[in-house]
């Protein structure tokens, strides 16, 4: 069975946020696939609700034999485990895990679009994905990461942690 490299965001913003991140890592490694290059932490405003605990935010990129939607099914089983509760829209998480890539497949369905529909909105998705490959080509709009960073109107801080 072929392998297929999926990058994956983290985030969270409630309770010990390093340690919901690690946890989560070791999870999707057990789980879903080898552990290929990590990217450093990020601190970073909540988007789309500010008036929350600052994020951590982390980009993974995982070599898995899942399919996209069985990806997407066991991340949300990482995310229940862990405490996720979904009450509101872009409210406050323990963890939050999201596909951004799959190879360079278009796909949608209804658990999972592909590549994610936000990633050339967010700085927080953005920095961390440049730290690992800031010349990948987002197969949608056709622009390196490194592009879609630099046209970013984005203006939410973030800073990387030591």
């Amino acid at each position: 069975m072929a392998y297929h490299v999926s990058y994956i965001l983290l985030g969270s913003n409630q309770g010990q946020r390093k340690q919901y991140l690690k946890k989560a890592i070791a999870e999707i490694r057990q789980r879903c696939g080898g552990l290929v290059k990590e990217s450093a932490l990020y601190e970073t405003a909540a988007w789309g609700n500010t008036q929350q605990a600052a994020f951590l935010n982390q980009v993974i990129i995982i070599h898995t034999q899942l399919l996209p939607d069985e990806l997407m099914q066991e991340l949300l089983n990482i995310e229940q485990e862990l405490g996720r509760i979904r009450t509101e829209k872009y409210g406050p998480r323990t963890i939050d895990l999201d596909i951004l890539f799959y190879d360079n497949l278009i796909y949608h369905s209804p658990k999972v679009t592909l590549p994610h529909p936000a990633i050339q909105d967010r700085r927080f998705v953005l920095i961390p994905l440049a730290e690992l490959g800031e010349r990948k080509i987002h197969p949608v709009y056709r622009k390196t990461i490194g592009t879609l960073l630099r046209e970013c109107a984005d203006l939410l801080p973030v800073k990387k942690l030591n």
